[in-house]
């Protein structure tokens, strides 16, 4: 029962953190329509359906690190906090702010975050890093969208 329970708080973290982002910039879709898209740009109809994806697979790939007996898990899981913060933040800078080249800014540091976390992951359970890795070419993805959107839209 208690796993079950950790299970869930696992993955209603992500969940809440990406819903109140929505929430905070719930004009999102209307910015981004209004947008001059790059190359490649999907509907924006795709965008929470994606990132619910990733948020659960970060809340599934938590718990499998949140419940093994490794001495480094500690500092995976402050790493997987900072990379929720920092993932937190950017639609704020990006769609409620339209702050274009801040919001591409701090995607590369979500970025890298995610690959520390990734490696970090990989070493105490190689299935929980795997787990990350459509959320780091979604993220790389969305780097490539943020730069175009600053570029096209000056």
């Amino acid at each position: 029962m208690k796993k079950i329970f950790s299970f869930i708080i696992c993955l209603l973290i992500p969940l809440g953190v990406g819903g109140l982002s929505a929430w905070l910039t719930a004009n999102s879709a209307e910015v981004y329509k209004n947008l001059i898209q790059p190359p490649l740009a999907p509907p924006s109809a795709v965008f929470p359906i994606v990132w619910t994806i990733l948020f659960a697979l970060m809340g599934i790939s938590s718990f499998l690190i949140y419940n093994c007996h490794y001495s480094k898990k500690q500092a995976a899981l402050k790493t997987y906090g900072l990379q929720l913060a920092v993932n937190f933040f950017w639609p704020i800078l990006f769609f409620k702010l339209q702050m274009f080249l801040a919001a591409f800014i701090w995607l590369l540091i979500l970025w890298l975050l995610i690959i520390k976390m990734i490696k970090q992951f990989w070493q105490i359970r190689p299935f929980a890093g795997i787990l990350q890795v459509p959320y780091f070419l979604w993220v790389t993805f969305a780097a490539y969208l943020n730069l175009a959107v600053f570029i096209l839209n000056k």
